[in-house]
């Protein structure tokens, strides 16, 4: 199998990089209201983007497979579905 060296320029690093500095600032900023039980949602919310702007260019899983991507997906649902269930624990003690 051939590997395919994915160049990404520096601009792009730095745009990423921008955006998740905004989206930090951003979930500090979220985190003085309160949003009741929304607060940990919102919070699962921004950190969603952040961890797929981390994996999309800085793992550069943007330039990945199909079948490796699918993989990746199938372990972040099952993933979601854990912290699904314990919410639910929780919420019903």
């Amino acid at each position: 199998m051939t590997e395919h060296a994915h160049i990404v320029p520096y601009r792009t690093f730095f745009i990423v990089w921008a955006a998740l500095l905004l989206l930090t600032a951003l979930t500090v900023v979220v985190a003085q209201f309160n949003l009741g039980a929304l607060n940990v949602w919102v919070a699962l919310l921004i950190a969603t983007v952040k961890s797929g702007l981390v994996i999309a260019f800085f793992m550069h899983m943007k330039y990945e497979s199909r079948l490796f991507l699918l993989s990746l997906f199938a372990a972040l649902a099952i993933l979601a579905i854990f912290i699904g269930f314990t919410f639910l624990d929780v919420l019903y003690r």
